[in-house]
């Protein structure tokens, strides 16, 4: 049985236990001399298809009798993928996989000593195979350098391997148009999670992807994954993607330099990172922007709001927009819980009324950009759960929308002409795949 890819909320790939009774059905078949463009990733071009006005159509009407069938849903197997979240043991991946007690006491005294249960990496992922009453038959888990961790059931008594692997990558080309969210439209054609994620970060530095996104905004994604013997193995990287945001198009290619460091750069070779994210929140909506003249809904009077308000559920992560240092980490007055990063040269940046600060966190200690620093809550003066974030230049609060942000460098000259090549080859994959989707949506 295939798996699937998954969101972050855990889904199951199955055959469903069904009872279909003798009965007769009547088809409609459509025969056509031109193929009908969908959102797929195999795909054949003519070059001189005839105009869709030339198509000839002809119906045929069958009678198929289907046979009755039931299948014993007791002997059903089910594949399910669980991303490993930060500060997992297997034991609660277990717990949340729905392994009954016995097996997952058998599966735990199996992997004692295990090198890949003790290298579980937040992202990533473990696929599992089990039955509708909890036991479990497979587990599969890619750790370290391409190794991979498998343990299978033979006559109820689970056996370990753990070993380098060869694995074949495939490429996948998928695109769409935001109807609803950005994760519904990705999810709707068969995006992995994992993959729209990266979009989404890929281009943070560009695009606020809480506040910016519109219906009818497109994106096309060319995309790896890899497999053994068959299996997939991981979700690999977005290779190039274009995001078309308010009918502006951002490009991005991955790019490997020879010394190493890898990256996402526009067509042109300059770099999408930038020193800071638009926005601290993985997943949110605004709800209040900078300004000048806001009232106050506590103090119930006319002042300005320097910052951005973030509406999103007590707890969830906040994220540091750039590398910093912590300046500040406690309770300050209207802000509630607060923490300031101090960032290199003249600027700061500030992240109010969190419900709890991230572990560790304290005074001096050097954070990553999209590092979790903290927890959204509603202390201090706040009406609700969310998030309030400046970004402070020479001391003064500035519209971060408005600010033009230093970037990473651009790749250098002994690494264009291999760029150039990479690049035309990407280019040419999302070219031919927003074509497609174009054809399909006329």
């Amino acid at each position: 049985m295939l798996s699937k890819p998954f969101s972050s909320q855990q889904r199951i790939l199955a055959q469903k236990s069904s009872k279909l009774t003798k009965k007769t059905i009547r088809l409609l078949v459509v025969l056509s001399s031109v193929p009908l463009f969908g959102i797929v990733t195999a795909f054949g071009i003519a070059p001189n298809s005839p105009s869709f006005e030339d198509v000839q159509v002809e119906e045929v009407v069958l009678d198929l009798s289907i046979p009755e069938a039931v299948q014993d849903t007791a002997s059903s197997t089910f594949w399910h993928e669980e991303n490993i979240r930060r500060g997992d043991t297997i034991t609660a991946i277990l717990n949340r996989l729905d392994i009954n007690d016995q097996d997952s006491t058998d599966f735990l005294q199996a992997a004692r000593g295990s090198r890949a249960m003790r290298q579980l990496k937040p992202g990533q992922t473990i696929y599992a195979q089990k039955t509708a009453d909890g036991e479990l038959l497979t587990l599969r888990y890619l750790f370290g350098n391409e190794e991979l961790f498998l343990m299978e059931k033979t006559d109820d008594e689970f056996k370990m391997t753990e070993q380098a692997i060869d694995l074949d990558a495939q490429i996948h080309m998928k695109s769409g148009v935001i109807n609803s969210s950005l994760f519904a439209s990705t999810d709707g054609v068969g995006i992995p999670n994992r993959i729209a994620t990266q979009l989404t970060e890929i281009f943070a530095s560009d695009i606020d992807f809480y506040r910016d996104v519109r219906r009818g905004d497109r994106f096309t994604i060319v995309y790896e994954t890899t497999s053994s013997n068959g299996k997939k193995a991981k979700n690999g990287r977005v290779l190039a993607a274009e995001f078309v945001n308010k009918g502006k198009s951002h490009q991005a290619i991955y790019f490997k330099a020879s010394n190493g460091a890898d990256g996402y750069y526009s067509p042109e070779g300059e770099s999408l990172r930038k020193d800071f994210l638009l926005s601290p929140l993985a997943f949110s909506r605004v709800s209040s922007g900078f300004n000048k003249a806001r009232f106050h809904p506590i103090l119930k009077e006319w002042r300005a709001h320097k910052g951005i308000d973030y509406a999103a559920p007590t707890g969830t992560p906040v994220r540091a927009t750039s590398n910093g240092i912590v300046a500040f980490s406690g309770s300050q007055r209207g802000y509630g819980n607060l923490v300031v990063l101090k960032h290199n040269g003249k600027f700061e940046t500030a992240y109010g009324h969190l419900s709890r600060f991230a572990s560790g966190l304290t005074k001096g200690k050097r954070v990553n950009q999209g590092e979790v620093i903290g927890y959204v809550g509603s202390t201090g003066m706040a009406t609700g759960p969310h998030l309030h974030y400046e970004l402070r230049v020479d001391g003064l609060q500035r519209d971060p929308t408005k600010l033009a942000l230093p970037t990473a460098p651009p790749i250098s000259k002994k690494d264009m002409n291999a760029f150039h090549i990479t690049t035309q080859s990407l280019m040419a994959r999302l070219n031919i795949m927003r074509n497609i989707h174009y054809a399909a949506l006329e």
